[in-house]
């Protein structure tokens, strides 16, 4: 069912960057991580130091539960929710919950938080950690794409709401759900939408045409063992060269995004399947690791059709990220690593340069601590500071540097409503747009203005 209200007329837009989201404002947030998929945020005159009484909150709406963060462009936000009917939805890694629902997608007015319209579908779920949708909406040319928690993929028209096309991976590819539940955020590039769907006869990776869903190509096959792991594929860049990178659970591999053709593979196995952080690409040097310990550095050659390991590491080295992809910045990688720590490493060597907990828990303790396992910041570039939004529900202002990490501001925002080994939590990636942040918790979604002075 779909409920329409007013359309907000489209502002002007602009491309972002060639062959990937198309037709949005250089301040949107059209995606997962943002415009180019690396937690960086462009935007001027924003907020350095939070006024008494913290950031003014905009408006707030009330949504379905889920990890879903929402998308930001044309004036809009996008996000999705999961409303239960039926069900125990209690958190156990170990065991999958049976619920009875329905997932939403709905749209607001990004300025007012006047609902738009909004597309609800009956979903049964059957996975971990059931709260609800994983993955941001994608928008793309007056599109926007949604993937939700059972593998229903739905191209909608972003003004009306209209479902132009969809799939249920199930039916279409046979896939098998995974045990937490279909989480790689689908990304645009040309005229494909590539998306994870862990399908049969070769469908792992599977590029669908994004006007009229159309499977273009398909792409490696799903380990029978380990499923298809919960990576968003990403593009990488390198002397006017195009690479779609994924890690799935056996491998990082590089493709041809054009045809899903296999260019290289290097072996890259995280416990219980759980390839999540998508790939980190600096200068030839590419990053991944999970939980389990392992992490590897990949050095490719400058038309990316070779690639060899330059390091690798373990749980007492580099970082092995579980809920956050990581941040590259002039050569350090800044990464949450598993037991909930943020640290700082030397992209070309592993070596650990510091490490603290105080994003996750707000105190500065040191590396023997113990209490936040999988505890999760997500962090996000902009100008010379980073803003993280932590899993307590505050957004901290801070400076990272290959010495130290400097936090300066810290305020909460929204209350944690979900459960993670026994402490409450929220672990869903915000939109910043607008000069503003756009963060959600399995009840509401509010905005909250950064504006400078």
């Amino acid at each position: 069912m779909v409920r329409l209200g007013a359309v907000i007329s489209i502002w002007g837009m602009l491309l972002v960057a060639e062959h990937s989201i198309l037709d949005c404002r250089a301040d949107d947030w059209p995606q997962w991580m943002g415009p180019n998929r690396d937690g960086v945020w462009n935007e001027a005159e924003i907020v350095r130091q939070f006024p008494a009484g913290g950031p003014k909150k905009l408006w707030s709406a009330k949504i379905g539960g889920g990890y879903a963060g929402p998308a930001v462009a044309g004036g809009k936000v996008f996000v999705c929710g999961y409303v239960r009917r039926h069900g125990d939805p209690t958190n156990n890694p170990a065991l999958k919950n049976t619920l009875e629902g329905q997932e939403e997608v709905y749209c607001f007015d990004a300025r007012t938080g006047k609902e738009l319209w909004r597309y609800e579908y009956d979903c049964p779920y059957r996975i971990s950690y059931p709260a609800g949708p994983r993955c941001t909406p994608t928008i793309a040319d007056n599109r926007v794409y949604t993937l939700g928690a059972m593998g229903n993929l739905i191209c909608f028209d972003t003004n009306s709401g209209k479902v132009i096309w969809a799939k249920d991976f199930k039916k279409s590819h046979n896939a098998q759900v995974p045990t937490w539940g279909f989480a790689g955020h689908p990304l645009v590039y040309k005229d494909f939408l590539i998306c994870l769907v862990g399908g049969e006869n070769g469908s792992l990776l599977v590029a669908f045409d994004r006007q009229t869903g159309n499977e273009r190509w398909r792409s490696l096959s799903t380990s029978t063992s380990d499923g298809p792991g919960y990576c968003s594929p990403c593009m990488i860049r390198q002397a006017q060269q195009e690479q779609l990178v994924f890690w799935e659970p056996r491998a990082v591999h590089g493709l041809d995004p054009d045809t899903g053709k296999e260019v290289w593979s290097i072996p890259l196995v995280p416990k219980y399947g759980m390839s999540i952080m998508a790939p980190r690409f600096y200068q030839s040097l590419l990053f991944a690791g999970g939980i389990g310990g392992d992490s590897i550095c990949i050095k490719l050659s400058a038309d990316l059709k070779e690639a060899r390991v330059l390091w690798r590491g373990n749980a007492r080295t580099a970082v092995c990220p579980v809920n956050v992809t990581p941040i590259i910045d002039e050569g350090i990688l800044y990464g949450i690593c598993q037991d909930g720590a943020l640290r700082a490493v030397n992209l070309a060597t592993g070596e650990r340069l510091w490490s603290t907990f105080q994003p996750v828990t707000g105190a500065p303790q040191e590396a023997d601590y113990r209490g936040s396992g999988s505890g999760t910041a997500f962090l996000v570039k902009n100008q010379e500071n980073y803003l993280l939004f932590a899993e307590t529900g505050h957004l901290i202002l801070a400076r990272l540097s290959p010495e130290k990490y400097s936090e300066f501001a810290r305020f909460h925002l929204i209350k944690p409503t979900g459960e993670a080994f026994g402490r409450k939590v929220v672990w869903s990636h915000p939109a910043f747009a607008e000069r503003a942040i756009f963060v959600r918790n399995d009840e509401e979604i509010a905005c909250f203005s950064l504006t400078g002075e």
